[in-house]
């Protein structure tokens, strides 16, 4: 019995079982019919409203600003080089790398030994030389004192014979007298010959005197030239780079001793495009006197000078492009030949343009306007400069509408904005600063008051930042870099 009951009541329990997994089925069968059989339900759509930084678009006239990098050289520099060779006896004070030294002021002395006696030699080739044309003169006049009374005596023998041929042709004298005075007239006539050659002689002499004074006159010349060239002097006022000689070394002829350079006369040498040079010309064609913004980064402490363009370089380099311009400096306080520099030249200015973010346009020219019902539309524009972190654009009709200062992937036309109104430039932030401990910061003082290659007035500039209780970041930043700390 026990055994009947516990069967049925199992056998019951899977029927239970079946019946549910049936029921289940079936009402899962039903449900997904029934979602199948219903209508799909699409949810009203919203338009999503981005909200934009715009800027309204002023016209106005702008002044470009070209931006290049140049090197700072001197207009004035001049090579001292050994005009004799030999050994270097006396050298200036200021003869050292960087020395400052005046015009006229001598500053190498060779050993002038070989030189003076050289002087001295052609000195006492002069004074023989006037020697002998002195005894030359004298020579001259006693020959032709000779020539003169050998023709006085020729004469006289002239007279004789004409005065025994008379007597022969009155009878008075003989054949035999008159040929007598014959050959004494013509032994005179000779004499005569003699002398006047002589006299030839001793011209000459005179003459080749005269070519020996002008040769002694030269070789002196060149004596006192070669004694002058022992002694090297500055030829401006300037200061002195790449020195090289010592007192007691040897140098030779045309070896150079150091460079001389003008720090008065500088000017900034700079390469620009073709199409930027052609921005820079007038109507005529000419290089314009733009004036120009020189800046020298030292730690921080920034340098500038003015100036304005000189010229251009006469023809292109092999192997380069573009062109390369001159400027010339005004008041370069703390430069020095062989910076490298930032330099900004102003353009012409532009008239009717629009100043506006540089990510207000796109690759393709163009610009997106806020229009009717805040919505976006395309404006195509002209670029004409590129100005740092802005462009100036033209386009009809830009003037007064408000542009999308920054575009996104998301941003196009006919896509509702919510505009946000801000200005061309916002508040710069302030600049940030740090106190410094007393031991990092004398470190720094040290590091700048050992820094031999800069300029004193830029030094006197940073160190007065690191005496304030707070000092920038970026100049902090800068001098540790330089430090390798």
């Amino acid at each position: 019995m026990r055994f009947l009951r516990q069967s049925a009541l199992g056998l019951f329990l899977v029927s239970a079982t079946l019946g549910l997994l049936f029921y289940a089925g079936a009402l899962i069968q039903g449900a997904v019919q029934d979602r199948m059989a219903d209508e799909p339900r699409v949810p009203q759509a919203r338009e999503r409203v981005f909200a934009v930084d715009v800027v309204r678009a002023t016209a106005g006239t702008e002044t470009p600003v070209l931006t290049a990098f140049g090197e700072v050289q001197s207009r004035r520099t001049l090579e001292l080089r050994a005009a004799t060779g030999g050994r270097v006896v006396a050298l200036s004070d200021s003869f050292v790398e960087g020395g400052h030294v005046t015009e006229g002021e001598v500053l190498v002395r060779i050993d002038p030994a070989d030189a003076q006696a050289g002087l001295d030699r052609a000195q006492a080739d002069l004074m023989d030389a006037e020697a002998e044309a002195r005894e030359a003169e004298r020579a001259l006049g006693l020959a032709q004192d000779e020539l003169a009374a050998a023709r006085e005596q020729a004469e006289l023998r002239e007279r004789a014979l004409s005065r025994q041929r008379d007597l022969a042709e009155r009878g008075v004298g003989t054949a035999a007298t008159v040929e007598a005075a014959e050959l004494a007239a013509s032994s005179a006539r000779q004499a005569v010959v003699a002398r006047r050659q002589a006299v030839a002689q001793a011209e000459a002499r005179v003459d080749q005197a005269e070519t020996r004074i002008a040769r002694s006159e030269i070789a002196l010349d060149e004596a006192r030239r070669r004694l002058a060239d022992t002694v090297l002097r500055a030829d401006f006022d300037g200061s002195l780079a790449e020195v090289a000689a010592i007192e007691g070394g040897l140098v030779s002829a045309n070896e150079r001793l150091a460079r001389l350079i003008d720090p008065d006369a500088l000017e900034v040498a700079l390469r620009v495009s073709t199409p930027q040079y052609a921005r820079l010309l007038d109507d005529a064609g000419a290089l314009r006197q733009a004036p120009v913004e020189v800046r020298l980064d030292v730690f921080g402490a920034d340098l500038t000078a003015t100036g304005r363009l000189s010229r251009d370089s006469a023809a292109v380099g092999q192997g380069q492009t573009g062109r390369l311009l001159f400027a010339r400096l005004e008041g370069a306080r703390g430069f020095k030949p062989g910076d490298f520099v930032t330099v900004r030249i102003e353009e012409p200015p532009l008239p009717e343009v629009v100043r506006l973010p540089a990510t207000a346009l796109d690759a393709g020219g163009t610009v997106l306007v806020l229009g009717e019902e805040d919505r976006l539309e395309t404006m195509p524009v002209t670029l004409l400069r590129r100005q740092g972190d802005d462009v100036l654009v033209r386009a009809p009709g830009l003037a007064g509408r408000q542009v999308v200062a920054a575009r996104t992937p998301l941003l196009g036309p006919g896509v509702k904005v919510r505009p946000v109104e801000s200005g061309q430039a916002a508040a710069p932030a302030p600049e940030p600063t740090l106190e410094l401990s007393e031991e990092r910061r004398a470190r720094l003082v040290a590091f700048i008051r050992d820094n031999r290659e800069m300029p004193e007035a830029a030094k006197a500039r940073i160190l007065a930042r690191l005496a304030e209780p707070e000092v920038p970041v970026r100049i902090v930043e800068r001098i540790e870099s330089r430090m390798g700390g």
